[in-house]
């Protein structure tokens, strides 16, 4: 943080400012955007334009309910950050027994390189579709692409924040777009938010993709070394005023999240499902679908919203699993390796030829089996007053978390059973 920023950071938490609510606000504004992109990365592209392609707007309750989810998860992890100094990480390695860290920490890696499977895959797809490039050309411009995106961290978080949210602007932006494109059915779709339902086994797997392309583990610990020393106020007074800025920043950013997943959603459903085309379940046919029936602009805005999420959660994903190595077992390994290392499962996937929208959808689910576990620890952190002082959770909090958990376990036992038994 530039001197600048942290004088007018430090100036609105002692109260002596005397700017505009907007003003005071942007010093805080960025964790929660750096976060958010793990919500629009295309794993949602494939999880929710199959979801609305095979069952039209039923399942956008499911996108609204996992939102909730995130922005309750989201903002304690950052308040974990903000009150002890430490990241989720950092706490587990200081609080479990070395057998449980270190379980942990390779659940949390293969979580980690699942997540960056889908992401560099979608950006090599979205340089596919609007370039005409082969595959695996577009996956080696993705890693340099994201190595150049990374070498920003060198002057600081903020010109990388700025990227970020570039990028996340980008998504956002396309998607309004589609969304006036696609003239969707606004009756049907107020019926299917507020009457939740789940026809049958291939729903509760699109569901349970959702919820994990949404709520993922890696952004929870991601967003707890985001806050964990941006700002350090002098006193507790300071860091509920730093705890309230960081809600608004959630709160945004999970808010414009929601929307271009919603809109993802709905786009599918109101081209696809509504046009008698529930079989578009690739990224690839969607985007060759959409200007037959939407016109050449809506295909091109789909190619450069997938290349912008794609690009930007990749970045963001090998910035996780550096943090979740050195949090679980103090070890740090330069970018490159680890961009080196997250490259090569993706490109053994590309040149085998496998179907990259199916091993979207099946990365998003893997990521929903490691969430039960990030949640239990993010409750089990932010309820111990010792450690948080002040901000520790007071009983409601601890009940919703609570009840996440068991939702989010409940829903991976049932898939699992669905699945063996037919």
């Amino acid at each position: 943080m530039s001197d600048r920023t942290a004088a007018q950071a430090d100036s609105v938490l002692a109260g002596s400012s005397k700017a505009s609510f907007l003003r005071r606000l942007l010093p805080f504004l960025g964790p929660a955007f750096i976060a958010s992109v793990a919500y629009v990365d295309p794993g949602n592209y494939a999880t929710n334009i199959q979801a609305g392609a095979q069952f039209g707007y039923t399942l956008l309750w499911v996108i609204f309910a996992s939102n909730l989810i995130a922005i309750l998860v989201q903002s304690m992890s950052a308040k974990l950050g903000i009150a002890t100094g430490l990241n989720l990480a950092e706490h587990c390695r200081l609080s479990y027994p070395p057998w449980a860290v270190k379980s942990l920490w390779v659940m949390m890696e293969i979580v980690a390189m699942a997540t960056d499977l889908a992401e560099f895959i979608g950006a090599a797809v979205g340089i596919q579709l609007l370039f005409g490039l082969p595959l695996w050309a577009g996956g080696l411009i993705t890693a340099v692409a994201t190595f150049l995106i990374l070498g920003l961290e060198r002057f600081g978080f903020r010109p990388l924040e700025a990227v970020i949210t570039g990028f996340v602007a980008v998504v956002a932006l396309c998607y309004l777009v589609e969304t006036f494109l696609d003239r969707p059915e606004w009756a049907a779709l107020a019926l299917a938010v507020i009457k939740p339902s789940l026809p049958n086994k291939d729903a509760v797997l699109l569901a349970v993709g959702i919820l994990g392309a949404t709520v993922m583990p890696h952004a929870v610990f991601l967003h707890s070394a985001l806050t964990q020393n941006r700002i350090r106020p002098s006193d507790s007074g300071g860091l509920k005023r730093l705890f309230r800025f960081e809600l608004v920043d959630v709160f945004i950013a999970m808010g414009i999240a929601s929307f271009v997943n919603a809109a993802m959603l709905v786009m599918a459903a109101a081209t696809f499902h509504r046009g008698g085309l529930s079989d578009v379940g690739t990224l690839e046919k969607a985007y060759v679908t959409l200007e037959p029936l939407l016109g050449k602009a809506a295909s091109v805005v789909f190619g450069v919203s997938l290349l912008a999420s794609g690009l930007s959660s990749s970045t963001v994903g090998t910035s996780a699993g550096q943090i979740i190595m050195q949090g679980f077992i103090k070890r740090h390994i330069p970018v490159w390796l680890r961009r080196l290392i997250t490259v090569v499962p993706a490109m053994a996937v590309i040149i085998a030829g496998l179907d990259p929208t199916r091993t979207l959808v099946i990365s998003q689910v893997l990521l929903s089996f490691g969430l039960p576990l990030t949640i239990y620890s993010l409750l089990r952190f932010t309820s111990d007053r010792k450690k948080m002082g002040e901000l520790a959770n007071g009983r409601a909090t601890n009940i919703l978390l609570g009840a996440s958990t068991v939702l989010v376990s409940v829903l991976n036992i049932y898939l699992i059973v669905a699945t063996v038994l037919g």
